[in-house]
Protein backbone atom coordinates (compact mmCIF):
# COMPACT_ATOMS: atom_id res chain seq x y z
CA UNK A 1 0.00 0.00 0.00
CA UNK A 2 1.52 3.62 -0.88
CA UNK A 3 1.92 6.04 1.71
CA UNK A 4 -1.17 7.38 3.22
CA UNK A 5 0.16 10.32 3.76
CA UNK A 6 3.33 13.23 2.22
CA UNK A 7 3.20 15.54 5.11
CA UNK A 8 5.61 14.07 7.86
CA UNK A 9 5.77 15.06 11.49
CA UNK A 10 9.21 15.19 12.67
CA UNK A 11 8.31 16.00 16.04
CA UNK A 12 4.55 15.65 18.00
CA UNK A 13 2.41 17.24 20.67
CA UNK A 14 -0.79 16.18 22.16
CA UNK A 15 -2.99 19.00 21.07
CA UNK A 16 -2.34 19.23 17.67
CA UNK A 17 -0.91 16.70 15.28
CA UNK A 18 0.52 16.17 11.75
CA UNK A 19 1.00 12.71 9.61
CA UNK A 20 3.91 10.52 10.02
CA UNK A 21 3.72 7.87 7.82
CA UNK A 22 1.03 5.22 6.84
CA UNK A 23 -1.84 4.59 10.10
CA UNK A 24 0.77 4.79 12.66
CA UNK A 25 0.28 8.16 13.54
CA UNK A 26 -3.44 7.66 13.33
CA UNK A 27 -2.65 5.07 15.80
CA UNK A 28 -0.94 7.30 18.60
CA UNK A 29 -2.92 10.43 17.97
CA UNK A 30 -5.67 8.64 18.84
CA UNK A 31 -3.98 7.39 22.42
CA UNK A 32 -3.25 10.38 23.16
CA UNK A 33 -5.48 12.94 25.32
CA UNK A 34 -6.69 15.36 27.80
CA UNK A 35 -9.03 13.47 30.25
CA UNK A 36 -12.74 14.75 30.79
CA UNK A 37 -13.59 15.93 33.83
CA UNK A 38 -15.16 18.26 35.85
CA UNK A 39 -14.12 21.96 35.79
CA UNK A 40 -12.67 21.54 39.75
CA UNK A 41 -10.65 18.89 38.50
CA UNK A 42 -9.43 21.00 35.41
CA UNK A 43 -8.54 24.17 37.18
CA UNK A 44 -6.10 21.93 39.64
CA UNK A 45 -4.33 20.46 36.48
CA UNK A 46 -6.37 17.49 36.01
CA UNK A 47 -5.17 15.92 39.38
CA UNK A 48 -7.83 13.84 40.39
CA UNK A 49 -6.24 10.44 41.24
CA UNK A 50 -5.92 10.74 44.58
CA UNK A 51 -9.29 13.24 45.27
CA UNK A 52 -12.45 10.90 45.71
CA UNK A 53 -15.80 12.44 45.96
CA UNK A 54 -15.78 14.37 42.70
CA UNK A 55 -17.59 13.31 39.20
CA UNK A 56 -14.42 12.95 37.77
CA UNK A 57 -14.11 9.70 39.08
CA UNK A 58 -16.95 8.16 37.12
CA UNK A 59 -13.58 8.31 34.01
CA UNK A 60 -10.82 8.88 36.34
CA UNK A 61 -10.40 6.90 39.00
CA UNK A 62 -13.65 5.20 39.80
CA UNK A 63 -12.63 4.19 43.51
CA UNK A 64 -13.30 8.07 44.11
CA UNK A 65 -17.00 7.18 43.64
CA UNK A 66 -16.71 5.32 46.96
CA UNK A 67 -16.48 8.62 48.89
CA UNK A 68 -20.15 9.86 48.19
CA UNK A 69 -22.94 10.11 50.86
CA UNK A 70 -25.51 11.86 48.26
CA UNK A 71 -26.10 10.99 44.33
CA UNK A 72 -25.04 14.23 42.61
CA UNK A 73 -25.57 15.07 39.10
CA UNK A 74 -23.46 17.40 37.05
CA UNK A 75 -23.02 19.13 33.58
CA UNK A 76 -19.54 20.99 32.20
CA UNK A 77 -19.92 22.51 28.74
CA UNK A 78 -16.37 24.02 27.43
CA UNK A 79 -15.18 26.89 24.93
CA UNK A 80 -11.80 25.51 23.20
CA UNK A 81 -10.09 28.59 21.54
CA UNK A 82 -6.67 26.97 19.37
CA UNK A 83 -4.12 29.05 18.32
CA UNK A 84 -1.00 27.90 15.75
CA UNK A 85 1.79 30.49 15.09
CA UNK A 86 3.91 29.06 12.43
CA UNK A 87 7.22 29.21 11.12
CA UNK A 88 7.93 28.24 7.12
CA UNK A 89 11.08 29.02 5.77
CA UNK A 90 11.15 32.38 8.05
CA UNK A 91 7.62 33.59 7.77
CA UNK A 92 5.38 33.99 10.27
CA UNK A 93 2.34 32.76 9.89
CA UNK A 94 -0.87 32.71 12.62
CA UNK A 95 -4.29 30.55 13.01
CA UNK A 96 -7.21 30.26 14.91
CA UNK A 97 -10.07 28.16 15.47
CA UNK A 98 -12.59 27.50 18.40
CA UNK A 99 -15.47 25.92 19.31
CA UNK A 100 -17.94 24.81 21.95
CA UNK A 101 -18.68 21.30 23.52
CA UNK A 102 -19.50 19.22 26.17
CA UNK A 103 -16.51 18.03 28.16
CA UNK A 104 -18.44 16.03 30.93
CA UNK A 105 -21.67 14.95 31.81
CA UNK A 106 -22.20 12.42 34.61
CA UNK A 107 -24.45 11.08 37.61
CA UNK A 108 -23.67 8.99 40.99
CA UNK A 109 -26.62 7.30 42.42
CA UNK A 110 -25.64 7.11 46.26
CA UNK A 111 -26.39 3.54 47.66
CA UNK A 112 -26.00 2.38 51.57
CA UNK A 113 -25.21 -1.01 51.98
CA UNK A 114 -27.14 -2.36 55.16
CA UNK A 115 -25.36 -3.49 57.87
CA UNK A 116 -27.00 -6.06 61.09
CA UNK A 117 -28.40 -4.30 63.91
CA UNK A 118 -26.19 -3.57 66.37
CA UNK A 119 -22.91 -3.42 64.42
CA UNK A 120 -20.60 -0.47 63.91
CA UNK A 121 -22.01 1.82 61.17
CA UNK A 122 -18.72 3.06 60.16
CA UNK A 123 -16.74 -0.35 59.65
CA UNK A 124 -17.61 -2.62 56.79
CA UNK A 125 -19.08 -2.30 53.42
CA UNK A 126 -20.22 0.84 54.08
CA UNK A 127 -21.82 1.71 50.45
CA UNK A 128 -21.77 0.75 47.00
CA UNK A 129 -22.09 3.50 44.33
CA UNK A 130 -22.74 3.38 40.80
CA UNK A 131 -22.27 6.66 38.21
CA UNK A 132 -22.25 6.96 34.65
CA UNK A 133 -20.80 9.72 31.84
CA UNK A 134 -20.12 11.16 28.75
CA UNK A 135 -16.49 12.17 28.38
CA UNK A 136 -14.90 14.23 26.08
CA UNK A 137 -11.02 12.89 26.10
CA UNK A 138 -9.54 14.76 22.82
CA UNK A 139 -10.13 17.80 21.14
CA UNK A 140 -8.76 18.06 17.23
CA UNK A 141 -10.50 21.20 16.53
CA UNK A 142 -7.45 22.95 15.17
CA UNK A 143 -6.02 25.24 11.77
CA UNK A 144 -2.54 25.05 10.44
CA UNK A 145 -1.46 27.83 7.86
CA UNK A 146 1.86 28.37 6.20
CA UNK A 147 3.33 30.06 3.68
CA UNK A 148 6.58 31.59 2.13
CA UNK A 149 8.91 31.63 -0.91
CA UNK A 150 10.90 28.30 -1.54
CA UNK A 151 14.11 28.88 -3.59
CA UNK A 152 15.81 25.31 -2.64
CA UNK A 153 13.11 22.91 -3.71
CA UNK A 154 9.44 22.42 -4.92
CA UNK A 155 6.43 19.65 -4.03
CA UNK A 156 7.25 18.57 -7.94
CA UNK A 157 11.00 17.01 -6.73
CA UNK A 158 8.88 14.88 -4.31
CA UNK A 159 6.69 13.74 -7.51
CA UNK A 160 9.66 13.04 -9.42
CA UNK A 161 11.28 11.28 -6.85
CA UNK A 162 8.24 9.09 -6.42
CA UNK A 163 8.71 8.43 -9.66
CA UNK A 164 11.94 7.68 -9.87
CA UNK A 165 11.52 4.92 -6.99
CA UNK A 166 8.16 3.46 -7.21
CA UNK A 167 7.39 3.89 -11.11
CA UNK A 168 4.79 5.74 -12.69
CA UNK A 169 2.15 3.74 -12.44
CA UNK A 170 -1.38 4.96 -13.46
CA UNK A 171 -3.54 6.54 -11.24
CA UNK A 172 -0.50 7.10 -8.57
CA UNK A 173 0.36 10.58 -7.43
CA UNK A 174 3.65 10.90 -9.50
CA UNK A 175 1.57 9.62 -12.96
CA UNK A 176 -0.54 12.59 -12.13
CA UNK A 177 2.06 15.05 -11.73
CA UNK A 178 3.90 13.82 -14.93
CA UNK A 179 0.09 14.02 -17.01
CA UNK A 180 0.17 17.95 -15.56
CA UNK A 181 3.24 18.88 -17.22
CA UNK A 182 4.80 19.20 -13.32
CA UNK A 183 7.51 16.53 -13.38
CA UNK A 184 9.15 14.95 -17.03
CA UNK A 185 11.27 12.32 -17.76
CA UNK A 186 15.08 13.81 -18.88
CA UNK A 187 18.04 12.00 -20.60
CA UNK A 188 18.51 9.36 -23.18
CA UNK A 189 21.05 6.81 -21.86
CA UNK A 190 19.72 6.84 -18.59
CA UNK A 191 16.50 8.83 -18.78
CA UNK A 192 15.30 10.45 -14.93
CA UNK A 193 12.47 12.01 -14.03
CA UNK A 194 12.73 15.83 -12.67
CA UNK A 195 10.95 18.63 -12.08
CA UNK A 196 9.69 20.86 -14.13
CA UNK A 197 9.68 24.03 -12.05
CA UNK A 198 12.17 26.33 -11.68
CA UNK A 199 13.46 27.47 -8.03
CA UNK A 200 11.87 30.11 -6.11
CA UNK A 201 8.46 28.76 -5.80
CA UNK A 202 5.97 30.43 -3.59
CA UNK A 203 4.62 27.70 -1.40
CA UNK A 204 1.34 27.46 1.16
CA UNK A 205 -0.37 25.08 3.54
CA UNK A 206 -3.34 24.98 4.93
CA UNK A 207 -4.83 22.16 7.24
CA UNK A 208 -8.39 22.19 8.91
CA UNK A 209 -8.90 19.70 11.74
CA UNK A 210 -12.32 18.77 13.51
CA UNK A 211 -13.80 15.77 15.61
CA UNK A 212 -12.78 14.54 18.75
CA UNK A 213 -12.80 11.45 20.93
CA UNK A 214 -15.44 11.10 23.37
CA UNK A 215 -16.30 7.88 26.02
CA UNK A 216 -19.28 6.77 27.86
CA UNK A 217 -18.46 4.94 31.09
CA UNK A 218 -20.10 2.76 33.73
CA UNK A 219 -18.59 2.98 36.92
CA UNK A 220 -18.95 1.05 40.58
CA UNK A 221 -17.43 2.35 43.85
CA UNK A 222 -17.42 1.14 47.01
CA UNK A 223 -16.16 2.43 50.74
CA UNK A 224 -14.64 -0.32 53.29
CA UNK A 225 -14.61 1.34 56.93
CA UNK A 226 -14.15 5.24 55.91
CA UNK A 227 -10.75 4.34 54.97
CA UNK A 228 -10.08 1.85 51.56
CA UNK A 229 -12.24 2.68 48.37
CA UNK A 230 -12.13 0.60 45.61
CA UNK A 231 -13.74 0.87 41.79
CA UNK A 232 -14.20 -0.50 38.18
CA UNK A 233 -15.95 1.12 35.26
CA UNK A 234 -16.37 0.66 31.72
CA UNK A 235 -15.37 2.60 29.15
CA UNK A 236 -17.06 2.89 25.61
CA UNK A 237 -14.83 5.06 23.40
CA UNK A 238 -15.93 7.16 20.48
CA UNK A 239 -13.96 8.88 17.69
CA UNK A 240 -14.38 11.05 14.61
CA UNK A 241 -11.61 13.02 13.14
CA UNK A 242 -11.53 14.75 9.97
CA UNK A 243 -8.76 16.61 8.08
CA UNK A 244 -8.71 18.91 5.32
CA UNK A 245 -5.11 19.50 4.18
CA UNK A 246 -4.14 22.02 0.93
CA UNK A 247 -0.66 22.53 -0.35
CA UNK A 248 -0.61 25.03 -2.98
CA UNK A 249 2.66 25.95 -5.13
CA UNK A 250 3.06 28.58 -7.85
CA UNK A 251 6.15 29.58 -9.99
CA UNK A 252 7.41 29.56 -13.65
CA UNK A 253 7.80 26.05 -15.47
CA UNK A 254 9.27 24.66 -18.57
CA UNK A 255 6.50 22.77 -20.53
CA UNK A 256 6.33 21.56 -24.21
CA UNK A 257 4.62 23.11 -26.70
CA UNK A 258 4.60 21.90 -30.11
CA UNK A 259 7.89 20.42 -28.90
CA UNK A 260 9.05 23.81 -28.04
CA UNK A 261 10.28 24.30 -24.17
CA UNK A 262 8.25 27.41 -22.90
CA UNK A 263 8.63 28.81 -19.53
CA UNK A 264 4.55 29.47 -17.87
CA UNK A 265 3.31 30.59 -15.29
CA UNK A 266 1.60 27.87 -12.95
CA UNK A 267 -0.60 27.09 -10.00
CA UNK A 268 -0.58 23.73 -8.57
CA UNK A 269 -2.86 22.31 -5.10
CA UNK A 270 -2.18 18.99 -4.45
CA UNK A 271 -5.00 17.79 -1.82
CA UNK A 272 -6.09 15.53 1.16
CA UNK A 273 -8.79 14.30 2.79
CA UNK A 274 -9.40 12.62 5.80
CA UNK A 275 -12.67 11.46 7.02
CA UNK A 276 -11.87 8.72 10.46
CA UNK A 277 -14.74 7.20 12.60
CA UNK A 278 -14.08 4.55 15.26
CA UNK A 279 -15.70 2.39 18.31
CA UNK A 280 -14.25 0.32 21.23
CA UNK A 281 -13.96 -0.45 24.68
CA UNK A 282 -11.68 -0.33 27.78
CA UNK A 283 -11.62 -0.69 31.86
CA UNK A 284 -10.31 0.51 34.57
CA UNK A 285 -9.58 -0.73 37.83
CA UNK A 286 -9.08 1.84 41.06
CA UNK A 287 -7.95 2.22 44.51
CA UNK A 288 -7.84 4.99 47.20
CA UNK A 289 -6.79 4.24 50.63
CA UNK A 290 -6.84 7.04 53.93
CA UNK A 291 -2.95 6.50 55.10
CA UNK A 292 -3.95 9.10 57.70
CA UNK A 293 -7.60 10.83 58.21
CA UNK A 294 -5.94 13.63 55.94
CA UNK A 295 -3.62 11.92 53.61
CA UNK A 296 -4.95 9.79 50.39
CA UNK A 297 -2.86 7.69 47.92
CA UNK A 298 -4.46 6.53 44.65
CA UNK A 299 -3.85 4.48 41.76
CA UNK A 300 -5.93 3.32 39.11
CA UNK A 301 -4.73 1.18 35.67
CA UNK A 302 -6.35 1.60 32.58
CA UNK A 303 -6.55 -0.96 30.20
CA UNK A 304 -5.35 -1.02 26.61
CA UNK A 305 -8.76 0.67 24.55
CA UNK A 306 -9.24 -1.51 21.55
CA UNK A 307 -10.97 0.30 18.72
CA UNK A 308 -12.38 -0.80 15.00
CA UNK A 309 -11.12 2.38 13.16
CA UNK A 310 -13.35 3.30 9.88
CA UNK A 311 -10.78 5.29 7.89
CA UNK A 312 -11.49 6.92 4.30
CA UNK A 313 -8.65 9.18 2.84
CA UNK A 314 -8.83 10.92 -0.36
CA UNK A 315 -6.48 13.13 -2.34
CA UNK A 316 -6.09 14.85 -6.17
CA UNK A 317 -3.86 17.08 -7.64
CA UNK A 318 -5.03 19.69 -10.04
CA UNK A 319 -2.89 22.39 -11.75
CA UNK A 320 -3.47 25.59 -14.12
CA UNK A 321 -0.61 27.16 -16.80
CA UNK A 322 -0.60 30.58 -17.86
CA UNK A 323 -1.04 29.45 -21.82
CA UNK A 324 -4.76 28.38 -20.92
CA UNK A 325 -4.29 24.48 -19.98
CA UNK A 326 -5.90 23.19 -17.13
CA UNK A 327 -5.66 19.90 -15.23
CA UNK A 328 -7.44 17.60 -12.41
CA UNK A 329 -7.03 13.90 -11.29
CA UNK A 330 -8.78 12.60 -8.69
CA UNK A 331 -9.78 12.58 -5.96
CA UNK A 332 -8.79 8.89 -5.46
CA UNK A 333 -9.95 7.20 -2.55
CA UNK A 334 -8.27 4.62 -0.20
CA UNK A 335 -11.04 3.18 2.17
CA UNK A 336 -9.49 1.15 5.08
CA UNK A 337 -11.12 -0.88 7.88
CA UNK A 338 -8.56 -1.67 10.88
CA UNK A 339 -8.68 -2.85 14.44
CA UNK A 340 -6.28 -1.25 16.73
CA UNK A 341 -4.90 -1.14 20.50
CA UNK A 342 -3.89 1.87 22.80
CA UNK A 343 -1.26 1.49 25.34
CA UNK A 344 -1.78 0.45 28.71
CA UNK A 345 -2.07 2.92 31.27
CA UNK A 346 -0.94 3.45 35.35
CA UNK A 347 -1.31 6.22 37.56
CA UNK A 348 -0.65 7.40 40.99
CA UNK A 349 -1.18 9.76 43.52
CA UNK A 350 -1.24 11.82 46.95
CA UNK A 351 -3.53 14.30 48.25
CA UNK A 352 -3.43 16.02 51.92
CA UNK A 353 -6.07 17.81 53.50
CA UNK A 354 -6.06 20.36 55.76
CA UNK A 355 -9.27 19.80 56.76
CA UNK A 356 -11.98 22.66 55.85
CA UNK A 357 -9.17 24.46 54.17
CA UNK A 358 -8.35 23.17 51.29
CA UNK A 359 -6.06 20.28 49.88
CA UNK A 360 -3.00 19.88 47.79
CA UNK A 361 -2.53 17.06 45.52
CA UNK A 362 -0.36 15.38 42.60
CA UNK A 363 -0.02 12.53 40.52
CA UNK A 364 1.93 10.64 37.85
CA UNK A 365 0.89 8.62 34.82
CA UNK A 366 2.77 6.67 32.98
CA UNK A 367 1.69 5.16 29.42
CA UNK A 368 4.33 3.36 26.67
CA UNK A 369 3.09 4.85 23.32
CA UNK A 370 5.57 2.45 21.54
CA UNK A 371 3.23 -0.44 22.68
CA UNK A 372 0.22 0.94 20.50
CA UNK A 373 -0.63 -1.79 17.68
CA UNK A 374 -2.66 -1.53 14.26
CA UNK A 375 -4.13 -4.99 13.20
CA UNK A 376 -3.11 -7.55 10.34
CA UNK A 377 -5.99 -7.79 7.74
CA UNK A 378 -6.88 -9.24 4.19
CA UNK A 379 -6.27 -6.15 2.58
CA UNK A 380 -3.21 -4.30 4.91
CA UNK A 381 0.16 -5.56 6.15
CA UNK A 382 0.72 -4.00 9.89
CA UNK A 383 4.48 -4.80 9.24
CA UNK A 384 5.62 -1.19 8.15
CA UNK A 385 3.22 0.96 10.65
CA UNK A 386 3.95 -1.07 13.33
CA UNK A 387 7.57 -0.75 12.80
CA UNK A 388 7.42 3.02 12.86
CA UNK A 389 5.57 3.09 15.94
CA UNK A 390 8.31 0.56 17.50
CA UNK A 391 11.18 2.86 15.78
CA UNK A 392 10.11 6.44 16.40
CA UNK A 393 8.02 6.60 19.64
CA UNK A 394 8.42 5.75 23.31
CA UNK A 395 7.04 5.57 26.86
CA UNK A 396 6.47 8.98 28.32
CA UNK A 397 5.50 10.17 32.02
CA UNK A 398 2.64 12.69 32.16
CA UNK A 399 2.41 14.61 35.89
CA UNK A 400 0.20 17.16 37.33
CA UNK A 401 -0.11 18.83 40.57
CA UNK A 402 -3.11 21.44 42.21
CA UNK A 403 -4.37 23.48 44.84
CA UNK A 404 -7.44 24.50 46.35
CA UNK A 405 -8.00 26.60 48.64
CA UNK A 406 -11.43 27.48 50.59
CA UNK A 407 -11.29 31.18 51.19
CA UNK A 408 -14.92 30.75 52.80
CA UNK A 409 -17.11 27.83 53.37
CA UNK A 410 -19.12 28.21 50.30
CA UNK A 411 -16.04 29.93 47.49
CA UNK A 412 -12.65 28.24 47.24
CA UNK A 413 -10.01 28.84 44.67
CA UNK A 414 -7.96 26.95 42.69
CA UNK A 415 -5.22 26.40 40.44
CA UNK A 416 -2.75 23.41 38.61
CA UNK A 417 -0.02 22.48 36.20
CA UNK A 418 0.29 19.70 34.32
CA UNK A 419 2.93 18.13 31.74
CA UNK A 420 2.58 15.79 28.89
CA UNK A 421 5.87 13.72 27.97
CA UNK A 422 6.53 13.48 24.54
CA UNK A 423 5.16 10.60 22.82
CA UNK A 424 8.54 10.83 20.27
CA UNK A 425 12.09 9.17 20.97
CA UNK A 426 13.63 12.26 19.00
CA UNK A 427 12.66 15.53 18.22
CA UNK A 428 10.08 15.48 20.55
CA UNK A 429 8.28 18.13 22.60
CA UNK A 430 6.59 17.88 25.96
CA UNK A 431 3.23 19.52 26.12
CA UNK A 432 2.14 22.15 29.06
CA UNK A 433 -1.06 22.72 30.91
CA UNK A 434 -1.85 25.74 33.51
CA UNK A 435 -5.28 26.33 34.82
CA UNK A 436 -7.10 28.14 37.61
CA UNK A 437 -10.61 27.95 39.10
CA UNK A 438 -12.94 29.01 40.88
CA UNK A 439 -15.78 27.68 42.65
CA UNK A 440 -18.71 28.37 44.76
CA UNK A 441 -21.40 26.38 46.38
CA UNK A 442 -24.42 26.84 48.60
CA UNK A 443 -26.91 24.37 49.47
CA UNK A 444 -27.45 21.57 47.66
CA UNK A 445 -25.87 23.61 44.39
CA UNK A 446 -22.93 24.24 42.91
CA UNK A 447 -21.02 26.18 39.94
CA UNK A 448 -17.47 25.61 39.17
CA UNK A 449 -15.16 27.55 36.37
CA UNK A 450 -12.47 26.46 35.32
CA UNK A 451 -9.17 28.53 32.92
CA UNK A 452 -7.08 25.82 31.15
CA UNK A 453 -4.13 27.19 29.26
CA UNK A 454 -2.35 24.17 26.62
CA UNK A 455 0.91 24.66 25.19
CA UNK A 456 3.20 22.70 22.66
CA UNK A 457 5.73 22.89 19.87
CA UNK A 458 5.96 20.86 16.79
CA UNK A 459 8.37 20.56 13.70
CA UNK A 460 6.33 19.55 10.27
CA UNK A 461 7.55 18.61 6.46
CA UNK A 462 5.51 19.35 4.11
CA UNK A 463 7.22 16.99 1.97
CA UNK A 464 10.75 14.72 2.05
CA UNK A 465 13.58 15.18 -0.32
CA UNK A 466 16.47 14.70 2.08
CA UNK A 467 18.69 17.28 2.64
CA UNK A 468 16.63 19.70 1.02
CA UNK A 469 13.25 19.33 2.73
CA UNK A 470 11.55 22.25 4.43
CA UNK A 471 10.25 22.18 7.30
CA UNK A 472 7.63 24.30 9.69
CA UNK A 473 8.17 25.11 13.38
CA UNK A 474 4.67 25.36 15.00
CA UNK A 475 3.76 26.89 18.53
CA UNK A 476 0.38 25.86 19.27
CA UNK A 477 -1.89 26.93 22.10
CA UNK A 478 -5.15 26.33 23.60
CA UNK A 479 -6.97 28.67 25.56
CA UNK A 480 -9.87 26.94 26.98
CA UNK A 481 -12.77 27.79 29.82
CA UNK A 482 -14.83 25.21 31.69
CA UNK A 483 -18.51 25.94 33.57
CA UNK A 484 -19.92 23.34 35.67
CA UNK A 485 -23.58 23.12 37.14
CA UNK A 486 -24.13 21.09 39.42
CA UNK A 487 -26.29 19.32 42.44
CA UNK A 488 -26.39 16.94 45.11
CA UNK A 489 -29.95 15.25 46.09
Amino acid sequence: MRFKYLFNVVALMAITYNSFAQYANDAVRFSTFQPGSTSRIKAIGNAGTAIGGDLSSVAGNPAGLGFFTRSEVSLTPEFDGSNVNANYLGQSTNATKSGVNFNNIAIVFYSRLNSPPGTDKSKGWLSLNFGMGYNRTNNFGTSISYSAKNSNSSITDYYAALANTDGKTDGTLQSWAYDQNLIDLYGTTNPTYKSNAFPGVTQANSITRSGGQTEFDLSLGANYSNRLYLGISIGIPNLRYTSVNNFTETGIATVLENGVAINRNFNSTYSQTQDTKGDGFNAKFGVIYKLLENVRVGAVITSPTYITVNDSYNEALSSSFSNGNKYSSGPTNYPLIYNMRTPFKAAGGLSIFFNQYGFITGDVEYIDYSSTNISNNDIYDNTYDNGIIKTNYQAAINAHAGVEIKVTSGIALRGGYGIQGSALKTNGSSTKTVSAGLGYRIGSYYIDAAYMHINGQQTVTPYTIGALTPSANLNASNNNVFVTFGLRY
